[in-house]
């Protein structure tokens, strides 16, 4: 069983067993029939990944790794708000009528600051840094801008990335207010455990520890059956991370620059609803 799969059971199982449910409150999610969307939730949740061992890909179901790293380079490579841009359907259901998500992600990290080495926007000063200040405890990013709020379709719910360079190994702190655990978490993990990888590897660095933070953990509870019977499952080993060691320029990057060796999963007969 992958590292990702005891974790992912360890947060569900104590989501259903010590959560707290919120029905009966007014809450702001819907079914796609008007319903409210409630769930079981409990707070502040840390689940640690080593990198150096495995890639955190889950094999209890099938995580559609690629689309993932598309919408993670889309993010953090195009920095791009439009969904046209996008290769998956992700975003479909935020779309404004100019088909863009408003001044969300994407177009957050690319907002240019002014720094006293000169002009940066987020991506670029955490490239900067890696490189010429990997001493430094302040290599971040964040995109929760509340002056944008607003004009944003869907509030950032991964709003912060923390690099921290120990000696030669490359850790990150991925922090998130919000997370649906059936559609969302492994999806999450696949792809910020990629962005260390990518930024260790520009930077001339090992990978480290990836630590995801979540403060609302959740499971819907039209999720429920799905993720019991998840549980049940008996994971396989993770796959084999392979990255294209030659590119040495974070914008050299495509989803194709990666592969998963030897990834098996376990089927997923489940049709999700999805809380909007």
């Amino acid at each position: 069983m992958s590292r990702a799969d005891e974790l992912y059971k360890q947060t569900c199982r104590k989501i259903l067993e010590e959560g707290f449910s919120d029905e009966g409150l007014d809450v702001r999610p819907r079914w796609e029939d008007g319903t409210p969307a409630h769930t079981m939730k409990i707070f502040g949740v840390v689940n640690r990944y080593n990198l150096a061992e495995e890639f955190p890909i889950m094999t209890l179901r099938r995580t559609y790794w690629k689309s993932a790293v598309d919408e993670l380079l889309w993010i953090w490579q195009k920095k791009s708000n439009k969904i046209s841009e996008l290769g998956s359907h992700v975003w479909d259901e935020w779309a404004g009528e100019d088909g863009t998500i408003g001044k969300a992600y994407g177009y957050q990290l690319g907002i240019k600051h002014q720094y006293k080495e000169g002009m940066f926007d987020q991506v670029d000063r955490v490239i900067y840094d890696l490189k010429h200040n990997p001493a430094s405890r302040r290599i971040l990013t964040n995109i929760y801008n509340f002056e944008d709020l607003h004009e944003m379709n869907l509030y950032p719910c991964a709003y912060s990335m923390t690099f921290n360079v120990t000696g030669n190994k490359l850790n990150a702190i991925l922090n998130q207010r919000s997370q649906d655990m059936l559609t969302a978490n492994n999806w999450n993990v696949v792809q910020y455990a990629v962005l260390t990888h990518m930024m260790a590897q520009i930077s001339g660095l090992e990978v480290g520890e990836f630590v995801h933070v979540i403060a609302d953990c959740h499971i819907y509870d039209r999720h429920i059956p799905a993720v019991k019977a998840m549980l049940e499952l008996e994971g396989y080993e993770a796959p084999k991370f392979i990255m294209d060691k030659t590119i040495d320029n974070f914008y050299d990057f495509t989803k194709n620059s990666f592969q998963m060796e030897n990834y098996q999963f376990h089927p997923f007969d489940f049709k999700i609803p999805m809380a909007i």
